[in-house]
């Protein structure tokens, strides 16, 4: 059947494990800016932050150029710095743990649950306890919501009252997810979430990122810190203004602001994000469906999460590595885009040299030697995708 499918010239010669949509109408909001005269930070970045808080049911949101950035403003609007300490999972892309070093702080990492991917309360738990006994708590904990799906945020949560450290959610892979019906982004359960929008999540800017708070005084310092640390507002100046033309560097900030260009694709893609989100469901309900048969662990359901769907990842349960490599190789070769989504963070050379090994986190790694991500994005057709199934089936029989 494959074969067939491929001679006949019914499917793509070659299905990307994620892939942007960008419509005409996207490509018009973008020429209207270009046409403005505005293309740098302007009107359209601030009601890209409006529409986004709306949408989330948030009080603010401060757009920055990339998820790198505003995760290492978050860090820094927060106090963390040297001496203190910031956890992750190490089932992450490596920022959710450079943010804590660029703060000068020292990262540590939770290991994730076997059955979500995402970090363990269980493990958190015992670590906190083993933490506190040693006065070492960390400041910040960043969870991260792996592939689309919500951690147990009102169970970290409740650890950080316990505990009294700061929670930022790294909801890089789940603008449009749901957690106990309210939308990730929300910060119910946390003092901050980041999202990002490269091309291949959920909706893009090109670049980008957004961190989303409650806090006023949270939000103030992100927006003074990602523009150099400047302030053009009298009332946080030292001493009076000279005139309209004055402005003051108050903190040592960066350039990590996002432009109109970037933030009108976003205002337009964020009308569109419910219907990203629900087609990619519908596609992985669909995988769901075809591939229960199959040696497989599919992605985690659970009935007070509604993932964004930005991955949908399936564990080999035979063969470890080995076999993954070559059931990778395999659909590689007939023209299926699938990846692996992550190397666990405290085995990269640099993390060695920190002093993590192999071994420190073993449900990290044990998922990572068996996972493989499967394509999916909005305009993946059902052909497509069937293309994808009858390859597994034939790869794996």
């Amino acid at each position: 059947m494959l074969e067939e499918k491929l001679r006949s010239g019914k499917v793509e010669t070659f299905i990307p494990y994620g892939k942007h949509s960008v419509s005409e109408e996207d490509i018009f909001a973008v020429d209207e800016v270009l046409r403005s005269d505005w293309l740098t930070q302007g009107p359209c970045v601030e009601r890209f932050e409006k529409a986004l808080a709306a949408y989330c049911s948030t009080r603010y949101a401060a757009a920055l150029c990339n998820a790198t950035a505003a995760l290492h403003t978050v860090c820094r609007a927060l106090g963390l710095g040297a001496g203190d300490v910031m956890w992750t999972s190490p089932n992450t892309f490596v920022a959710s743990a450079n943010c804590g070093l660029y703060c000068g702080a020292d990262v540590d990492f939770v290991d994730i649950d076997p059955q979500t991917y995402n970090m363990s309360v269980r493990a958190l738990r015992r670590k906190l306890e083993r933490a506190a006994d040693a006065c070492r708590v960390p400041k910040v904990v960043i969870p991260v919501h792996f592939a689309g799906h919500s951690c147990e945020m009102e169970e970290i949560a409740a650890l950080a009252q316990q505990y009294g450290f700061y929670v930022v959610e790294d909801a890089s892979h789940a603008v449009g997810a749901h957690y106990q019906g309210a939308p990730v982004g929300g910060c119910r359960h946390s003092d901050a979430t980041v999202f990002s929008f490269h091309p291949v999540k959920i909706i893009t800017t090109g670049e980008g990122g957004a961190v989303l708070t409650n806090r006023p005084d949270l939000h103030e310092k992100i927006v003074t810190l990602r523009s150099h640390g400047i302030t053009r507002a009298e009332t946080e100046m030292v001493g009076p203004s000279h005139g309209p033309w004055y402005y003051q560097q108050i903190d040592l900030g960066y350039n990590y602001r996002m432009s109109d260009i970037h933030a009108a694709l976003g205002i337009s893609q964020l009308g569109r994000l419910d219907a990203f989100v629900a087609r990619r469901r519908f596609l992985a309900d669909r995988y769901s469906a075809a591939l229960a048969d199959l040696p497989l662990q599919l992605p985690p359901r659970e009935d007070d999460i509604a993932s964004a769907w930005h991955l949908y990842v399936v564990r080999l349960q035979r063969g470890g590595a080995e076999s993954r490599s070559r059931v990778f190789a395999d659909l590689r070769e007939r023209g299926v885009g699938v990846h692996v989504h992550y190397i666990p963070v405290h085995t990269q050379p640099y993390y060695q040299g920190l002093g993590f090994r192999k071994g420190d986190f073993p449900e990290a790694e044990r998922y990572y030697a068996e996972a493989l991500t499967l394509p999916l994005y909005p305009a993946m057709t059902e052909r497509q995708q069937d293309f994808v199934v009858d390859a597994l089936h034939e790869v794996l029989s």
